[in-house]
């Protein structure tokens, strides 16, 4: 007689010696996607009609072309969400998308700035990313180059360095918690307000926390550089997001980076502004890398 499989034989059924340790079937499974009962019939179907597991999924109509995409992102250790997620907001494409053309230039951005500066071997970790006003897509972009940064299996931190308009908190939708001002304010120290992002591997955010009355200063503190010290240590890529350049803190933490790179957006950002911005960090002793010119 022959007794149905449990949900323990099935699961064993889906293990295997390669890659990760584990099959879609397993993957899917633990995120909830697919239930036992689901996952036998599709290892029946796959042995009978020599399909792939994702394939003789699709054909039962178990499972969609986004779910085997979630699985072999785990698989191999690419994490990416897909559409409906709240846990991140959409805005952080990079999180969503990583195969569209969008993300694709923010993955060639990547490879420059790894040539061009961040280089965890030579220990050049840190970089700025400044912008001469609000609403050129300064904060948009560093939030999604931490994640194909993340995606690229280095330890990556974004540090949200605007206390007066922050965004990061909302972008990875961590609430209200303390984060940098706390910091500086010697309220709590680096580590405990560090915040890992659980959705995708080697990404972690020190969100801004409270608006301050004095951002300036606490960034002129000697517990920035402490802070700064601290990412170093322990991540492989630093990035910083920053006040617009109208507020002179965008010039204290370039300074502080030792590297930045200059955010504008196309068809709105007027050359001169850049050019006035890219001349006042090379002033205060940051190193721009170059100037990057966004469509969003």
């Amino acid at each position: 007689m022959n007794m149905p499989s449990s949900p323990e034989t099935i699961l064993a059924r889906a293990l295997h010696g390669g890659g990760t340790g584990r099959y879609i079937g397993a993957l899917l499974m633990d995120a909830g996607r697919l239930t036992p009962e689901a996952t036998e019939s599709i290892l029946k179907l796959q042995k009978e009609s020599g399909l792939r597991f994702g394939e003789a999924a699709i054909q039962l109509g178990l499972l969609s072309e986004d779910d085997i995409q979630f699985a072999l992102s785990r698989q191999f250790d690419y994490p990416y969400l897909i559409a409906g997620d709240t846990s991140i907001s959409e805005e952080v494409i990079a999180a969503f998308k990583p195969f569209s053309a969008s993300v694709e230039r923010l993955r060639a951005l990547r490879s420059q700035l790894m040539v061009r500066c961040l280089d965890p071997e030579s220990g050049h970790r840190c970089l700025a990313i400044v912008s001469p006003q609000r609403g050129e897509g300064r904060s948009y972009l560093a939030a999604n180059l931490a994640v194909v940064f993340s995606q690229l299996g280095e330890r990556t931190l974004l540090i949200d360095a605007d206390m007066r308009h922050s965004r990061q908190h909302e972008l990875f939708r961590l609430g209200s918690q303390p984060g940098l001002s706390a910091v500086l304010a010697g309220r709590c120290d680096a580590a405990s307000a560090i915040c890992r992002v659980d959705s995708l591997l080697d990404l972690s955010i020190l969100p801004a926390g409270a608006i301050p009355p004095n951002p300036q200063e606490l960034l002129n503190r000697p517990a920035f550089g402490q802070v700064l010290d601290h990412a170093q240590a322990h991540y492989d890529v630093v990035l910083i997001d920053t006040p617009a350049h109208a507020a002179a803190d965008a010039f204290v933490v370039a300074a502080r980076a030792g590297a930045a790179v200059a955010i504008g957006r196309r068809n709105h950002t007027a050359t001169h502004r850049l050019v006035d911005l890219v001349s006042a960090l090379q002033s205060g002793g940051a190193r721009v890398i170059g100037t990057v010119l966004n469509d969003f």
